[in-house]
Protein backbone atom coordinates (compact mmCIF):
# COMPACT_ATOMS: atom_id res chain seq x y z
CA UNK A 1 0.00 0.00 0.00
CA UNK A 2 1.98 3.29 -1.08
CA UNK A 3 1.64 6.47 1.18
CA UNK A 4 0.87 8.83 -1.10
CA UNK A 5 -2.58 10.49 -0.61
CA UNK A 6 -2.89 11.74 -4.29
CA UNK A 7 -1.52 9.47 -7.04
CA UNK A 8 -1.62 11.27 -10.80
CA UNK A 9 -3.63 14.52 -12.07
CA UNK A 10 -4.21 15.39 -15.68
CA UNK A 11 -5.01 18.52 -15.57
CA UNK A 12 -8.12 19.60 -18.33
CA UNK A 13 -7.68 21.87 -21.60
CA UNK A 14 -9.20 25.57 -20.51
CA UNK A 15 -11.92 26.27 -23.20
CA UNK A 16 -10.02 29.27 -24.73
CA UNK A 17 -13.62 30.91 -26.29
CA UNK A 18 -17.19 30.29 -26.27
CA UNK A 19 -19.83 31.80 -23.59
CA UNK A 20 -18.53 33.47 -20.47
CA UNK A 21 -20.05 30.55 -18.41
CA UNK A 22 -18.16 28.00 -20.53
CA UNK A 23 -15.07 30.10 -19.72
CA UNK A 24 -15.68 30.44 -16.11
CA UNK A 25 -16.28 26.69 -15.64
CA UNK A 26 -13.41 25.67 -17.93
CA UNK A 27 -10.69 28.05 -16.14
CA UNK A 28 -12.51 26.86 -12.51
CA UNK A 29 -12.07 23.20 -13.59
CA UNK A 30 -8.03 23.91 -14.41
CA UNK A 31 -7.25 26.11 -11.41
CA UNK A 32 -8.72 22.71 -8.98
CA UNK A 33 -6.70 20.27 -11.14
CA UNK A 34 -3.40 22.51 -10.76
CA UNK A 35 -3.42 22.65 -7.59
CA UNK A 36 -4.22 18.49 -7.09
CA UNK A 37 -1.54 18.20 -9.46
CA UNK A 38 0.85 20.37 -6.95
CA UNK A 39 0.04 18.05 -4.26
CA UNK A 40 0.30 14.89 -6.59
CA UNK A 41 2.39 12.44 -5.19
CA UNK A 42 3.58 13.48 -1.51
CA UNK A 43 2.57 11.59 1.34
CA UNK A 44 0.63 12.65 4.73
CA UNK A 45 3.28 13.81 6.44
CA UNK A 46 4.83 15.97 3.10
CA UNK A 47 1.24 17.66 3.15
CA UNK A 48 1.19 18.27 6.50
CA UNK A 49 4.55 19.83 6.28
CA UNK A 50 5.31 23.81 6.88
CA UNK A 51 8.11 23.85 4.32
CA UNK A 52 8.79 27.80 4.32
CA UNK A 53 9.63 29.05 8.40
CA UNK A 54 7.53 32.40 7.67
CA UNK A 55 4.12 30.59 6.98
CA UNK A 56 2.15 28.17 8.65
CA UNK A 57 0.67 27.12 5.40
CA UNK A 58 0.85 23.88 4.64
CA UNK A 59 -0.44 22.05 1.08
CA UNK A 60 -3.68 20.24 3.56
CA UNK A 61 -4.52 23.36 5.23
CA UNK A 62 -4.96 25.12 1.75
CA UNK A 63 -7.20 22.13 0.39
CA UNK A 64 -9.07 22.67 3.55
CA UNK A 65 -9.53 26.15 2.65
CA UNK A 66 -10.50 25.49 -0.89
CA UNK A 67 -13.52 23.44 -0.19
CA UNK A 68 -14.22 26.07 2.25
CA UNK A 69 -14.34 28.50 -0.75
CA UNK A 70 -16.37 25.80 -3.01
CA UNK A 71 -18.52 25.39 0.14
CA UNK A 72 -18.82 29.37 1.13
CA UNK A 73 -18.84 30.88 -2.45
CA UNK A 74 -20.55 28.32 -5.12
CA UNK A 75 -22.44 26.48 -2.84
CA UNK A 76 -23.71 29.08 -0.31
CA UNK A 77 -23.62 32.33 -1.73
CA UNK A 78 -23.92 32.01 -5.40
CA UNK A 79 -26.47 28.91 -5.88
CA UNK A 80 -28.39 29.64 -2.43
CA UNK A 81 -27.98 26.47 -1.08
CA UNK A 82 -27.02 25.08 2.70
CA UNK A 83 -23.74 23.26 1.69
CA UNK A 84 -22.87 19.77 3.24
CA UNK A 85 -19.74 20.24 5.33
CA UNK A 86 -17.51 17.06 6.47
CA UNK A 87 -18.56 15.81 9.24
CA UNK A 88 -14.96 16.53 10.76
CA UNK A 89 -15.57 20.21 10.24
CA UNK A 90 -18.04 20.91 13.12
CA UNK A 91 -17.81 25.02 13.17
CA UNK A 92 -17.86 26.15 9.06
CA UNK A 93 -16.80 29.16 10.29
CA UNK A 94 -13.62 28.17 12.33
CA UNK A 95 -10.15 28.79 10.26
CA UNK A 96 -9.60 26.34 7.88
CA UNK A 97 -5.93 26.70 7.69
CA UNK A 98 -5.61 25.24 10.84
CA UNK A 99 -3.45 22.56 10.65
CA UNK A 100 -4.02 21.36 14.51
CA UNK A 101 -6.96 19.09 12.48
CA UNK A 102 -6.37 15.33 12.68
CA UNK A 103 -8.40 14.31 9.57
CA UNK A 104 -6.15 11.85 8.02
CA UNK A 105 -5.39 13.84 4.52
CA UNK A 106 -6.90 11.12 2.53
CA UNK A 107 -10.33 12.01 4.12
CA UNK A 108 -9.81 16.05 3.59
CA UNK A 109 -9.08 15.02 -0.36
CA UNK A 110 -12.18 13.02 -0.81
CA UNK A 111 -13.96 15.79 1.35
CA UNK A 112 -12.05 18.08 -1.42
CA UNK A 113 -13.09 16.20 -4.41
CA UNK A 114 -16.89 16.18 -3.46
CA UNK A 115 -17.17 19.77 -2.29
CA UNK A 116 -15.57 20.45 -6.40
CA UNK A 117 -18.56 17.96 -7.71
CA UNK A 118 -21.19 19.33 -5.55
CA UNK A 119 -20.30 22.75 -7.11
CA UNK A 120 -20.09 21.80 -10.80
CA UNK A 121 -23.43 19.91 -10.36
CA UNK A 122 -25.03 23.01 -8.87
CA UNK A 123 -23.47 25.27 -12.45
CA UNK A 124 -24.41 27.61 -14.07
CA UNK A 125 -26.15 29.77 -11.77
CA UNK A 126 -29.81 30.64 -12.35
CA UNK A 127 -29.95 33.86 -12.49
CA UNK A 128 -27.36 36.00 -13.46
CA UNK A 129 -28.78 39.01 -12.79
CA UNK A 130 -29.83 38.66 -8.80
CA UNK A 131 -27.86 40.47 -6.04
CA UNK A 132 -26.53 38.36 -3.54
CA UNK A 133 -25.96 39.77 -0.19
CA UNK A 134 -22.45 39.24 1.09
CA UNK A 135 -21.11 40.41 4.68
CA UNK A 136 -17.71 40.77 3.41
CA UNK A 137 -18.34 42.67 0.58
CA UNK A 138 -22.14 44.06 0.55
CA UNK A 139 -24.17 42.99 -2.24
CA UNK A 140 -22.53 41.54 -5.45
CA UNK A 141 -23.56 39.91 -8.78
CA UNK A 142 -23.05 36.34 -9.49
CA UNK A 143 -20.61 37.72 -11.95
CA UNK A 144 -18.46 38.97 -8.81
CA UNK A 145 -18.57 35.83 -7.23
CA UNK A 146 -17.39 33.62 -9.50
CA UNK A 147 -14.24 35.87 -10.95
CA UNK A 148 -13.36 36.10 -7.05
CA UNK A 149 -13.89 32.21 -6.41
CA UNK A 150 -10.91 32.12 -9.96
CA UNK A 151 -9.32 34.76 -7.89
CA UNK A 152 -8.82 32.33 -4.74
CA UNK A 153 -7.81 29.65 -6.42
CA UNK A 154 -5.01 32.02 -8.41
CA UNK A 155 -3.64 33.10 -5.17
CA UNK A 156 -3.72 29.71 -3.42
CA UNK A 157 -2.34 27.67 -6.49
CA UNK A 158 0.45 30.17 -6.08
CA UNK A 159 1.01 29.39 -2.63
CA UNK A 160 1.09 25.66 -3.22
CA UNK A 161 4.05 26.30 -6.40
CA UNK A 162 5.65 27.82 -3.81
CA UNK A 163 5.08 25.02 -0.80
CA UNK A 164 5.89 22.40 -2.95
CA UNK A 165 9.15 23.78 -4.97
CA UNK A 166 10.41 24.08 -0.98
CA UNK A 167 9.68 20.31 0.11
CA UNK A 168 11.31 18.50 -2.75
CA UNK A 169 12.22 21.22 -5.31
CA UNK A 170 9.14 20.00 -7.73
CA UNK A 171 8.11 23.26 -10.12
CA UNK A 172 5.85 23.67 -12.59
CA UNK A 173 3.77 26.02 -15.04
Amino acid sequence: MSDIVIEKIIRPERTLSGTWLEVIASNLDYHRATFLWKCEGLTETQLRQRPIPSTDLTLLSLMRHLQGVERYWLQHRLADTTPQYPSYRTNPDTDWFDESDPTPAAAVYADYLSACADSRALFPPKDLTRLIPNPEFGNTDPHFILTHVIEEYARHVGHADLLRESLDGTTGE
